[in-house]
Parts: C-alpha cells; structure tokens; sequence
C-alpha cells in the first residue's frame, strides 16, 4: 500500500500524466483487431481514468481551501507568541478568538490526514507546520491552566473544626495530682471535632471552572491529555502542601518520631488528629469534587487524578501514625492513641469514599491497616498500666498517710477512661475472650447492668484491685498501726469517692460502692482501736484487761495525760484530706474519748489541781487532730 501510494502522482504534474494514459487507452480502444474482453477491459479503465481526474481536480481544490484556512489560523496563534500576557486575562473574545484558532487548526490536521498525503511534498509540509502550530498551542493552553490554578487558588480557614485537650496525666513519684478539677470531664477530652455532613469548599474561585474545563476539552481532544493532568496535578499537590504549611504539620520521617520525648509526641499527635478531620473531611473531599467537576467526563482520570494529588501527603499522616503505633508501650500514652483511633474510625468512611476507585485502593488498605495497629498498641497500653501499678514500690511511707500519688494518678486514668468506653469494649472484647477475668466484684444479680459487666468494666475493677494490693504493702511501711489504717482509709475513700462522683459508678455498681464503702469504715474503726484502746485503758474500769487499775485515780489520770498528749503530738500531723471524713472520724473519737474522760471524772473524786485537761479541753484538743501540721499543747491551750 505504501509502494502503491509513493508511486501516485502529485497534483502539479498529474493532470497531464491522467490525459495522456486516457489518449493512449481512447487509441487502444479504437483498433479493429480487439476481443470483446479486451475492450471491456479498456472501457472500464477509460471510466476508471476519468473519474480518476475528477477527484484530483476535487482534492487540489479542498487542499487550497485547507491551506488558505491554516495560514488564518496559525497567524491568529503566532500573533500571541510575541505577547506574553496571559491570554485569559485579556478578556473573552480574544480567549474566545484563540481556542477558535486552535480548534481550527486540529479540523485542519484531521483533514490533512484524509487527504494521503505522503508522497505530497506540499501537504506533507502543511501538516508539519499544522502539527508544530498545536504543540505551540497545547505549551501555552498549559501555561494558562498553571496561571489560573496558581492565581485562583483559595483555601479555607479551619474555624469550625476545633480541639480542646484534656490535661495529660503523667506519674512520677514527685507527682501531686491529676485531677480536682470542678470542670466537666467532657470538656477536658480531646473534642472529636465531628463534622456534620459534608463540608465542601472552593478550594479554587468557581468562575473559572469553566476556563479550565475550556483548556481540558482542548488538550484532550488534541490527545494531549497526559501534559494537561501533570500541569493540574503539580499545582494542586503543592496546593495541599502550602495548606499543611498553614496547618503548621511538618512531615516527621517515622525515625524521627520514635526519639521524640513525650510532650514533643503529645502535642505532635494532636495536631495530627485535629488536622486529619480538616485533610480527609474538608480538604480532600473538596479537592476531589474539584477533580469531578474539572475531569469528571473523562471516567477514571478523575480519580487517578485526585489520587496522585493526595497520595503524598496522605502517606506522611499515615507514616506519623504508624510511627506512634509501634512506639513504646507507655501508660501515659493511651489517651492519645485511643484519641488516633477513635478519630481514624470516624473517618474510615470518609477515606473508602475518597478512595474506593482501583487508583487508590492501596492507600485506603493502609488507613484500615493503621486502625488495627494504633487498637492492639491501645491494647498493649492498657495491659501495661496493671504492671506499672504493681511495679510501683516505694521505700518510705507516704507523709502523713495521705492519699497516695499513684492514687490520685490511678483513680483519674480510669475515669478518663471512660470517656472512650465504647472504643474500649470493642477492643477489650477480643481479648476476654482469651482468658477470663477474675475480677467480678459486681456479684449481686440486682446490681448487674450490661454496663457493669461490659469488658471495660471487668478490666477497670481489676486495676482498681491490683491499686488496693499496692498500697496495701505500702501501708506495712508505716510504723504505728494507726497511721497504716488512716492511709488505707483515706485512700480507699479516695477511690470510692471517685466512683461515686462521676460515670464510673456505671461500670463499678452500686454492690462494689457498697463493699469499698465498708472498707474504708473499717479501717477507720481500726484506727480508733489501735490509737484510743490504750489511751483509754488508764481511765476505763476494767480489772481484766486494765494493768493500772489498781492504781490511783491520781496516777490513772496522770498516765491518761501522758498517753493523751503522744497521740496529739504524732496525730495532729496526719492527714486526712476529705473534710466530711476527717470531721465524721473527729466527732466518732470524740465521743468515745470524751464520754470515758467524763465516766472516769464523775466516778473518782481527784482534787482539781491533779487534773490536766477539763472536758472542755479535750474536745478542743481533739479538733486539732488530722489537720496534717504539728500543734503545740501550750498554744492550743489558750485558744
């Protein structure tokens, strides 16, 4: 076919050639001597011959007419490029009278392409020249798209999707307190930021969508295509980039992340779940509707589109949460884990809508992927605050038999805690069903709630039982019996108190307020046994356990003094930090102490002068105990 087409003749010279092969075929014709078949055979070729010249004469006049038209429209073209102001800033009937010139020059290539032009060294020519005059056009249709992209490019200012943190809880042995703060729980845990329904913005000014969709059909009709997605793809991509600049998130490699300290980590994770819910929800979900408007026509090139825009930064939030995941296993670290995955399981959806086209599968694997490892690290966490608990050893007794750091620390961990119960469950269920928990204090049918035996609730009583082993050992630590039980009470009131007072309650049950409550009662009868049983031996009547009975009522009460005075001394420097339980232990002592001083001064007659303490005075002195400071005899005599 090519032979055959290199031997046509060119129109210049192919007029004469044609008449003279139709005079020779007339001459054949005309001899005498011919068989019918071969003057079949010369007819049909004499016809062949004359319609032959018909179409030359056809086709030169539509390659003059071609030519004529392409010299128009490669002038319209070549006049913008001595000019180099952007063309769509000069008003739309020059736009307008540009993408006419370039529209017509690619009719004209198609055109040219019909006419066979090889071997024609005229229309060869011409359709070079058609060819350089639209790649000339699609270079500066692509330097108009970056122009209007860069210059109308807008972004949104994140004021609507805020994030309030809750204050960190961190243990030392120096450590005071976490917590007794009136605020409301809520407004301490990280705001989920939830954005109701879709939020989408216009990540580029509206009015010149249908600028860009003018130069997409352009491009794409001259099979330019792939020029046109790199040009839109680079601009949007450093698009987002700037935005992770005004969201102030840098990209941290994953080395970098695991020598971060731990405030570093804290304060970098919560960036990252406050800047997650404006990326995936805002952001992106606004640049892919971009991509729909712009290329939606175009079938799957909008995704691929909107992928490879998004798939650079979306690894560099994946990356950082992968980084976290396979962080070392801190207790402290839970509530920003449990914080990454609740907001990752919010926006799963999300992510499985932006990227459910084959283009970005891989990545949106990834995101459920980092789902599972951020809850087994949340898992592992969780298991590792019962070891820190009974790993916590201390060599001295706590001052003045307070509640205990690890207490305090303990306590408002697990109340935090609950603020994600349902992430809990879900992440706990699994587990249970490994090994049963064999803490269910919660035996009492009537008191069963699904609350209450939920797996978050069999795990929070068991910390609470190892928190009791605890500081069981660390009350042997004291030396006066008395002091080892007003430790043990108030801690436990301490912790009962907790309970009580806020969303714990729900998963401890009323039976465990009930026991904890008896315990606490008990360790304060205990205390009153141990510190008051001997004091009040000198002045009870009582001939079988009492070695001063036969004593004098003089010595009794002088040796009541004595022991009196030591228990003020040591007492008035404990502590008990709860008022209600400091003043129901006051008055319960006073009762006892007081109504056996009054026995004893009715039932002897001691002369004035030997007696110390008036009645009076005692259930002064009494009101001194606890306050947590050393008092003086003297001074608390002459209030």
């Amino acid at each position: 076919m090519a032979g055959y087409q290199s031997m046509m003749p060119n129109h210049e010279g192919e007029q004469h050639l044609l008449a003279a092969a139709h005079h020779v075929v007339k001459a054949l014709r005309a001899a005498k001597n011919l068989s019918d078949d071969m003057r079949k055979v010369l007819g049909d070729l004499d016809g062949h011959l004359s319609k032959m010249t018909g179409n030359t004469e056809s086709r030169g006049g539509e390659f003059v007419e071609i030519e004529e038209r392409f010299k128009r429209a490669e002038n319209r073209i070549l006049c913008w490029e001595s000019n180099h102001t952007m063309i769509w800033d000069t008003g739309t009937e020059e736009v307008s009278d540009y993408i006419g010139a370039v529209k017509e020059i690619q009719t004209l290539i198609e055109s040219l392409r019909r006419l066979s032009v090889k071997g024609n060294g005229k229309q060869k020519e011409i359709l070079s020249r058609a060819d350089s005059a639209l790649q000339m056009t699609m270079l500066r249709l692509e330097e108009q798209l970056i122009h209007i992209l860069v210059q109308h490019k807008q972004y949104f200012e994140p004021e609507y999707v805020s994030f309030h943190s809750y204050q960190d809880v961190v243990y030392d042995e120096s450590y005071v307190s976490v917590e007794d703060e009136s605020s409301d729980e809520s407004s301490r845990r990280v705001n989920s930021g939830r954005v109701s329904g879709e939020y989408i913005v216009d990540l580029i000014k509206p009015h010149v969508i249908p600028d860009i969709k003018t130069i997409v059909n352009v491009m794409f009709g001259a099979n330019y295509d792939q020029e046109f997605c790199e040009a839109y793809v680079g601009v949007r991509k450093d698009a987002l980039t700037e935005y992770f600049v005004i969201l102030e998130l840098e990209k941290i490699s994953i080395e970098d992340v695991l020598k971060m300290n731990w405030r570093t980590l804290s304060s970098e994770i919560k960036k990252w779940n406050w800047a997650m819910k404006i990326i995936i929800r805002v952001y992106l979900a606004s640049e892919k509707n971009l991509c729909n408007k712009i290329l939606g026509e175009y079938g799957t090139i909008s995704s691929f589109c909107f992928v490879e825009i998004a798939k650079a930064s979306l690894i560099c939030l994946l990356n950082f949460g992968e980084a976290v995941a396979m962080s070392s296993v801190q207790p402290e670290k839970l509530f920003r884990l449990l914080d990454m995955y609740e907001v990752l399981e919010d926006l799963l959806s999300d992510i499985d809508g932006l990227l459910y086209e084959e283009a970005g599968s891989y990545i949106r694997i990834e995101f459920h992927e980092l789902l599972r490892k951020l809850g087994y690290s949340a898992k592992a966490t969780f298991s590792e605050l019962q070891i820190a608990i009974a790993s916590n050893t201390s060599i001295k007794p706590f001052p003045k038999g307070g509640i205990h750091p690890l207490t305090r620390y303990v306590m408002n961990y697990i109340k935090t805690l609950t603020l994600y119960d349902e992430s809990l469950n879900l992440l706990l269920l699994d587990q249970d069903s490994d090994h049963s928990n064999p803490v269910l204090e919660t035996a009492n049918e009537q008191d069963a709630s699904s609350v209450t035996f939920c797996p978050l609730a069999c795990h929070l009583r068991s910390v609470t039982s190892a928190l009791q082993c605890n500081l069981f050992d660390k009350s042997k630590l004291y030396k006066e019996e008395g002091l080892r039980h007003i430790f043990l009470m108030n801690n436990i009131h301490y912790m009962v108190d907790k309970v009580k007072g806020s969303d714990l309650r729900l998963f401890f049950g009323d039976e465990w307020i009930r026991k904890h409550n008896g315990k606490f009662q008990q360790h304060a009868k205990s205390y009153e046994r141990a510190t008051w049983s001997s004091v009040l031996s000198f002045i009870r009547d009582c001939p079988h356990s009492n070695t001063f009975f036969k004593a004098t009522p003089k010595e009794r009460c002088r040796g009541f003094n004595l022991a009196f005075e030591e228990v003020y001394k040591s007492q008035t420097q404990w502590s008990i930090p709860d008022s209600q339980l400091k003043e129901d232990l006051r008055i319960s002592s006073s009762l006892k102490v007081i109504h056996a001083y009054r026995t004893f001064l009715g039932r002897n007659h001691i002369s004035d002068k030997y007696i110390k303490y008036s009645v009076d005075d005692l259930e002064s002195l009494l009101l001194d105990l606890f306050v947590g400071s050393p008092r003086s005899l003297h001074s608390s005599q002459k209030r």
